[in-house]
């Protein structure tokens, strides 16, 4: 078998795949397909190829039980959260978070309440990091 190169970023497929593992905690690749939208409609096969994928690039790990393997998140969500927040801010914002937060808050569909939000994230951030 072919080895694969390592990712540090998922494809929209493997995302899909991944947040389905993140919600079920661990699963095979019949958990994984059954909490896909039925119109997602993926044969057993396709499932298994994209989780060895994710075995491969090392996103979850497999143990047998039975005849089946039942995959486990390597990676929690928050983190590839942040590594993908980094990778956009890196290649999109030229590596420039205040850019990114910038275009989040003048989007005119924020509303008042969640740019409120945002406002107390950032204070509580603030005061954290400033011990007070």
């Amino acid at each position: 078998m072919r080895e694969r190169k390592k990712s540090e970023l998922l494809t929209e497929v493997e995302l899909e795949f991944m947040n389905e593992l993140w919600a079920l905690g661990e699963g095979t690749v019949r958990d994984v397909l059954s909490q896909l939208p039925t119109e997602r409609d993926l044969a057993y096969t396709s499932g298994a190829t994209i989780l060895r994928i994710l075995e491969q690039k090392e996103f979850v790990t497999s143990r047998k039980v039975g005849k089946q393997l039942v995959y486990k998140p390597e990676l929690q969500k928050d983190a590839y959260q942040s590594r993908s927040l980094k990778d956009l801010s890196r290649k999109l914002f030229d590596d420039t978070p205040e850019s990114l937060v910038a275009r989040l808050v003048n989007d005119d569909a924020l509303t008042e309440e969640a740019l409120g939000e945002i406002r107390a994230l950032v204070d509580r951030r603030l005061k954290n990091d400033t011990g007070g």
